[in-house]
């Protein structure tokens, strides 16, 4: 019964990796003794000694290879003992894929998984597991977008530059994304309802909180204020007073507060033992706007009830410098780049499917193509690489190749109307209903596609969700955490471009004739999940998915 259960659990990569680490390292009592020296000191991470292969060339003939440079560090001469290679090729359970084969080739240990059995497990045990984060998380985390704070003024899509509308989606991306762990998830700064910041947000398919615009922020700072001005950490002016003769009480008073407010914050960080800082910090002189600023993180903390809450800030790595930079290449162009994309995503859908091209539904879906297409633009790039926007790129955007967001919406369309077919053809008559996965013999899934579908998007999806909650883990309390949040949209791209290959290269809804069904309802099973990972992913990018095109 017990080992029933094992096998029950989801496939998941890092499970069989670690397996077949732990299987191939046994107790090395094989290693020579010229070697167990260097081998101790030089030993790689168990991670290190499996590779899961991800190319199609590759595919072909291994899904998963250990290295012979591993190999020789392992054992004399590379030659893997006959009671280590049964106990790798025997691994079962636990979210281990199951294995059919392995080989010691040149390039190393060659394994091939048991594709017909891993093809059943995720298809008709239900995919439910794979598409979402493998485990659940509690905390709480506010989300602090430093570009949205009043400076001294609320921005504007104006006043908004490339760089700063960049960490706003970022923003709004971790905040889909940690939710989707299970933490409870705020943001930071409240817009003014009526703001057009706040209506450009929306236009961009971002959901930000606002409140209707008030003075009820005043009190909070001037708590704050008077927080700061008792603060162990204030410098005072006391040193500047005894250097001034005549009248230098009255003096140094007057000079101090032209200097304004200042805090020590390297004592801060030193003496609250704050890790990852900036040694170069040292005193900073406290502006209004500052004081602004902490005054709305804690009204976003002020209703937590959770005694832990973790609070990020998304902001540029950047120095300042550069960021002006940007700031003004980009000030006069930051608006146009939505309206320029939303006309080029208009030209283009009427170009494929003319006059069809009005009406409500296509305005919402021209605008979830234009959201789509902002946001892969400035997403898909690791946040600490600079991006570059071509917004008078001819052509625009197109609804063909491989260019982000428009492509990954194309190819999700693509799959609801496949089934739009089939739900016609069943009416119709020519097809049955889709049976139960086991019911179907999922050998009939021999396309290289298929299983580059499964092996590289289905079943390793939930460990890329799993990422951004065990980055806030492994940070170590320092003052910097690092989300890949460009994964999400590479991923879908990679997907899309995987996927658009195989459908135009395979017919999945063939004739009806009854011996041609098992193997179109295999497919169908697969693309039946796929269109479910389509949304999860989408949902992580605050997207809809497009449904009809």
């Amino acid at each position: 019964m017990e080992e029933n259960i094992e096998e029950l659990s989801p496939l998941r990569i890092t499970s069989t990796v670690r397996a077949l680490s732990s299987a191939l390292r046994g107790k090395r009592e094989h290693v020579n003794d010229s070697s167990r020296v260097k081998s101790d000191r030089m030993f790689p991470e168990p991670e290190k000694l499996w590779f899961k292969e991800s190319s199609a060339k590759n595919l072909r003939n291994r899904d998963f290879l250990s290295p012979s440079t591993m190999l020789n560090t392992l054992y004399a001469d590379g030659q893997v003992p006959p009671a280590v290679m049964s106990r790798v090729l025997s691994l079962r359970g636990g979210g281990v894929l199951p294995v059919a084969g392995g080989e010691v080739m040149g390039e190393g240990l060659r394994l091939r998984v048991d594709r017909v059995a891993a093809f059943r497990a995720v298809l008709a045990g239900g995919t439910t597991e794979y598409l979402k984060p493998s485990s659940q998380r509690e905390g709480c985390v506010v989300l602090n977008c430093p570009a949205l704070h009043p400076k001294p003024n609320t921005p504007t899509p104006d006043t908004l530059s490339l760089g700063q509308l960049r960490t706003v989606l970022l923003t709004d991306h971790m905040g889909a994304l940690l939710r989707r762990q299970g933490f409870e998830v705020y943001f930071c700064p409240t817009l003014p309802e009526d703001s057009d910041v706040a209506a450009f947000l929306q236009a961009l398919g971002i959901d930000w909180p606002t409140a209707p615009a008030n003075c009820a922020n005043d009190e909070r700072e001037e708590k704050i204020q008077k927080a700061l001005e008792n603060s162990p950490y204030r410098e005072r002016g006391t040193e500047r007073g005894r250097r001034t003769s005549g009248g230098g009480g009255r003096k140094a008073a007057e000079e101090e507060n032209e200097g304004g407010l200042r805090i020590n914050l390297k004592r801060v960080f030193q003496e609250e033992g704050l890790l990852g800082y900036d040694p170069t910090l040292g005193t900073c002189k406290v502006h209004r706007d500052s004081v602004s600023h902490l005054a709305q993180l804690d009204l976003s903390t002020a209703d937590i009830t959770e005694t832990m809450v973790t609070v990020l800030h998304v902001t540029s790595c950047q120095d300042e410098f550069r960021q002006q930079q940007i700031a003004v290449l980009w000030r006069a162009m930051i608006f146009s780049p939505l309206l320029l994309r939303k006309g080029q995503m208009k030209e283009a859908s009427e170009m494929k499917y003319g006059d069809k091209v009005e009406g409500q539904t296509w305005d919402d879906i021209i605008k979830v193509m234009t959201s789509a297409t902002v946001r892969f633009e400035l997403l898909s790039t690791v946040h600490t690489s600079p991006v570059t926007l071509d917004v008078q790129r001819e052509g625009g955007v197109s609804t063909k190749g491989p260019r982000g967001g428009v492509f990954v919406m194309y190819n999700c369309a693509r799959l609801h109307t496949l089934f739009d077919s089939y739900e016609r053809g069943v009416e119709k008559g020519l097809y049955p209903e889709i049976p139960d996965g086991s019911q179907l013999d999922f050998s009939a899934l021999k396309e290289e596609g298929e299983w580059l579908l499964l092996f590289n998007y289905l079943i390793p999806f939930s460990e890329l969700l799993d990422q951004s909650g065990q980055s806030l883990d492994c940070e170590g309390g320092g003052a910097r955490v690092n989300i890949k949040t460009e994964q999400i949209c590479k991923f879908l791209v990679s997907l899309s471009k995987d996927f658009s290959s195989y459908y135009n290269r395979v017919h999945v809804l063939g004739e009806p004739l009854p011996h041609l069904f098992n193997q179109m309802f295999c497919r169908l099973h697969l693309l039946r999940a796929l269109r479910e990972l389509y949304h999860r992913a989408l949902e992580t990018l605050n997207l809809p998915p497009i449904r009809q095109l």
